[in-house]
């Protein structure tokens, strides 16, 4: 039992099948990793261990009787801390909300629970998840399995953590900014960014950066991933985005792996890159070209200025409408998100309208790039994990950054709607995870998760385990 932690989804998917394994095990077994590891990682904030055992035993009925719910059945995870679930809290990592425990599921909550996951708890954020590492006043800081010194990242740094050290095979997240990639590059995971309304939200918190934010899922392997997603997407009418992204998944037709056309972006602009991951990057590159895809190198044909100087007002205009409308929230939170707050204020209405039509202008320009090239593929991350308790790296290759500067890669792909995928490739010499990122045209999840899992069969990652 002690080993049963290092299953994946999928094992655990055809071992419950054939008997070999039972939910009660492998439950048990999480929950003894989680008794050893999340001392000293702080990823999971908020257990339901007596419900989590409960709905193990259940599983296993259901498999001995022949009957399971789906292949998720049966199988741990766990949820970010700002989704909703009935009956644990909802604190959006922030003193505001420490009481807060809502009645009602986010619909992802329903469908996970609909088909027999077995969540384990809720995991660590950093307050109203709006920073790239992952740490608050509520919980305390989360660390990297792979050096507790080091940032996850954020803000799903909880979740990638829980996944990456054992506690579970697979975490269901969100991604405003980069916010499941990001991290999912710093612990050695695979983590799916989906197109805009391919996961249906409803019951969820209020919105900060409009509609950039998404839920995905997390996972070991590209196989555990795509099945955690089959489960979670489809359309739900209440959400109109949802049916959108469902027509788009369903009308691209079906192409193969090979013999695709990848835009390789290794920079944007002068903005610095650490030289190992561009390295590694590089090497996975080579890889692509050897499946036979044709990669074509150049620069990313999109015009983010104004949507890069835009980014930090928007999650100001948000805090400043969320505390407007929940006063009470913004008691006790960290001052600097009451400074951002009363920075969005003074900003006009105008600006608001300036920020969608170029957001607007912007995903037209990505539909023109995605009917040249199937794939865009650059680096996850610009930086390697820097210290757990520092927000941001204040430098990348001898640089001074700022704030975003970890960040260049993921954002316009949040902004544009699409679907994007991290996955490892080759380590640093340190042993620290790197990944690199597929990002795909509108509705094109099927598509960039098979090339993923392409090159996974061809640089396997998921033997590489932390320390610890």
């Amino acid at each position: 039992m002690t080993l049963l932690w290092k299953f994946s989804a999928t094992e655990l998917a055809r071992d419950f099948r054939t008997g070999d394994i039972t939910p009660t095990e492998i439950a048990l077994a999480c929950l003894a990793r989680l008794d050893a590891v999340n001392p000293s990682l702080n990823a999971i904030i908020a257990r339901r261990d007596d419900a989590f055992l409960a709905e193990a035993q259940a599983a296993s009925e259901r498999f001995e009787r022949g009957t399971p719910l789906s292949m998720l059945d049966g199988i741990p995870l766990s949820i970010k801390d700002n989704i909703p679930m009935a009956g644990l809290p909802t604190t959006w990592g922030s003193l505001a909300l420490r009481d807060y425990v809502p009645t009602l599921d986010e619909w992802v909550v329903t469908r996970a629970r609909t088909a027999g996951a077995l969540i384990i708890g809720k995991t660590n954020v950093p307050e109203f998840t709006l920073d790239g590492y992952t740490g608050n006043l509520l919980f305390g800081t989360t660390r990297n399995p792979w050096d507790p010194a080091l940032t996850p990242g954020g803000s799903s740094g909880g979740a990638v953590t829980a996944v990456s050290a054992g506690i579970t095979p697979l975490a269901i997240g969100t991604d405003g900014g980069g916010s499941i990639r990001r991290p999912a590059s710093h612990t050695g995971l695979v983590g799916l960014k989906p197109s805009l309304g391919a996961i249906a939200r409803g019951n969820m918190l209020p919105p900060l950066l409009m509609d950039f934010e998404v839920v995905g899922p997390m996972g070991r392997t590209v196989a555990d991933v795509r099945m955690l997603f089959d489960i979670l997407r489809g359309p739900v009418e209440a959400d109109r985005a949802s049916l959108a992204a469902a027509q788009a998944i369903a009308g691209r037709s079906k192409k193969p792996t090979r013999n695709r056309r990848i835009l390789f972006v290794e920079r944007l602009g002068a903005a610095p890159l650490d030289p190992q991951i561009a390295a590694s990057v590089r090497a996975a590159v080579e890889v692509f070209a050897g499946l036979g895809h044709a990669v074509e190198v150049g620069d990313l044909p999109l015009d983010l200025d104004f949507i890069n100087a835009a980014w930090p007002q928007v999650g100001a205009i948000g805090l400043d409408n969320l505390f407007a409308k929940y006063p009470a929230w913004g008691q006790g939170v960290a001052p600097k998100y009451l400074e951002m707050a009363a920075q969005a204020r003074q900003l006009p209405a105008s600006r608001v309208l300036a920020i969608i039509d170029e957001v607007d202008a912007l995903r037209r320009q990505a539909t023109e790039l995605f009917n040249n090239f199937d794939v865009v593929l650059t680096p996850s991350a610009a930086a390697l994990p820097w210290q757990a308790d520092q927000p941001t790296p204040t430098e990348i290759d001898g640089q001074a950054v700022g704030p975003r500067g970890h960040a260049i890669y993921t954002s316009w792909v949040n902004v544009t709607g699409l679907p994007a995928v991290s996955v490892p490739c080759a380590p640093s010499a340190q042993g620290l995870p790197i990944g690199l990122q597929l990002i795909g045209g509108y509705g094109a999840d099927l598509e960039i998760l098979e090339l993923a899992d392409a090159f996974e069969t061809a640089q396997p990652w998921a033997g590489r385990w932390p320390a610890m």
